[in-house]
């Protein structure tokens, strides 16, 4: 083993070699062996070895071997060394395997060590980005879970950050291809970040480009496939997947085939369903996102059925009046409750798809049903009126910090529901109904607070590594929906806002 008198006499002899350097083989291999010492040693090899790297392509094998060692060496500082030099042996066909160490040098603890890494992979992204995604691609198709996760972490952070001269047409075209085969098998985070990934790329902000990504997200929902309410699992990987899509969706790409999918497999099933998110009203979620997606729906084949489903679904929340006994009093000891929260979904869903088929309520219903369908509205309606009192007079003259207050927000989003549901029933009390009104659905933000909402939920990249996630199951903390944990409904006869939020 060299001492350091030696490596500074073999360093000495490169350095002023030259134009000669490549002649003087042993001189680079006493550096070579330099690893094999002791402290002061290393450290001088981790500095050594990468200077004359280039010229000496016959020994490239044995050089990155050499560095290697070093940057999985005990002493930190020798590793920290070593991983900063790494990409200078990114050369030609060299690139893909730094990028392959680098990749799996992501899982260490130590946070200065995590930075280097990250600054290492960017710089070599930088020189040749096609075979730097060869070896991040490399390690999350076949590497440790840790490793994996971290690659994955890394691209959705980093590759934002990469400017348009290193992320060309092709280079997302790759990305895109190497996301596919990783698509295969991933878990509910591992497939929110990939699109976070897949959404960013600049080729798939076209119309065709998020039409793709739309049908990516119907193959991992598995839309060809049985719906099965009782498998938390099954009705957790459609929620997530749901969730991704919602946003791709415009007027000219289309939820049609997600739409149709909920009406036939999920709204037969809403009071079945099981999930393994604990607190999350699982029916007002589907509900939420049935009705997100009802405004962007195209030629639909099934129009008729898929309408017969949620007017079925949407009487099972528009009750009857009360039978009265002959002294005016109600027959029955409880008034029905009224579920706000789901009506606003249903009727909106219901309204949008009407837009497209007009005459359903007159043609395609027997007169009977009709009759009893505007009875439920009349009832709803009458009751709505008087919740619709109570909360106006509740928030009259609050304002600013008056109406930040848990119990003001709550009965601001009654009203924001409550006042949507009054337009939707108005539209179809007119003879013949009508479509023409629109709403904000009561959970969409105005535009500021959306903004904040996304500055606040973006990842970020800290100076330490990411810690590993727990077990059990993994949700994104960036969610597209937030709702309430109960949901708004109201006993007609009582119409106590106070009570109006029926807690799980």
């Amino acid at each position: 083993m060299p001492t350091v008198e030696e490596l500074y006499r073999n360093y000495g002899i490169l350095a002023d070699a030259t134009e000669q350097v490549g002649q003087h083989k042993d001189a680079y291999q006493v550096i070579l062996d330099g690893v094999k010492g002791g402290t002061k040693e290393k450290r001088l090899a981790a500095q050594f070895i990468p200077k004359f790297f280039k010229h000496f392509p016959e020994l490239a094998d044995s050089a990155i071997n050499a560095q290697l060692d070093l940057c999985e060496d005990e002493d930190v500082s020798i590793r920290r060394q070593a991983i900063k030099e790494l990409p200078q042996f990114a050369t030609g066909e060299n690139l893909p395997r730094v990028a392959d160490i680098l990749t799996q040098l992501l899982q260490t603890d130590d946070s200065a060590e995590f930075n280097l890494v990250n600054n290492a992979l960017l710089s070599i992204f930088k020189m040749d980005a096609k075979g730097t995604l060869g070896g991040l691609f490399s390690q999350i198709l076949q590497g440790e879970d840790i490793v994996r996760e971290r690659a994955i972490k890394f691209l959705s952070t980093k590759l934002k950050t990469l400017p348009d001269e290193v992320l060309t047409k092709e280079v997302e075209e790759l990305i895109l291809t190497e996301s596919k085969k990783v698509l295969e098998d991933v878990t509910g985070e591992e497939f929110v970040l990939f699109m976070k990934i897949l959404s960013g790329l600049k080729s798939l902000q076209t119309v065709s480009g998020r039409q793709q990504l739309v049908e990516l997200v119907a193959e991992q929902a598995d839309l060809e496939q049985t719906f099965n309410p009782s498998d938390p699992d099954c009705v957790d990987r459609l929620l997530q997947c749901t969730r991704q899509a919602v946003p791709l969706f415009s007027k000219n790409v289309h939820s049609t085939r997600f739409v149709t999918y909920f009406c036939e497999q999920v709204l037969p099933n809403l009071s079945t369903l099981t999930t393994p998110v604990e607190g999350l009203d699982i029916q007002l979620e589907v509900l939420k996102l049935l009705a997100e997606m009802s405004s962007f729906c195209g030629d639909m084949e099934k129009l008729e059925t898929n309408l017969r489903k949620l007017f079925d679904k949407l009487l099972e929340y528009m009750p009857l009046p009360p039978e009265e006994a002959e002294n005016g009093e109600n027959a029955g000891n409880e008034e029905p409750k009224l579920q706000f929260s789901y009506v606003e979904c249903l009727l909106y869903s219901f309204h949008q798809l009407g837009r497209k088929l007009p005459d359903f309520l007159t043609a395609k219903l027997n007169a009977e049903k009709l009759k009893d369908f505007k009875i439920r509205l009349q009832y709803f309606a009458r009751g709505l009126q008087v919740y619709i009192r109570q909360l106006r007079l509740a928030l009259q003259g609050k304002t600013g910090e008056a109406l930040k207050t848990e119990e003001n927000k709550i009965k601001v989003v009654a009203l924001k529901i409550t006042n949507n549901i009054n337009v939707l029933i108005k539209d179809l009390f007119h003879i013949p109904p009508s479509y023409k009104s629109t709403v904000t659905l009561s959970w969409k933000p105005v535009q500021k607070v959306e903004i904040g909402q996304k500055r606040a939920n973006e990842d970020t990249s800290s100076g330490s590594p990411p810690k590993k996630s727990p077990g059990g199951p993994k949700r994104d903390a960036r969610q597209i929906y937030n709702p309430p944990s109960g949901k708004y409904s109201s006993n007609l006869g009582n119409f106590n806002y106070e009570r109006s939020l029926q807690g799980k």
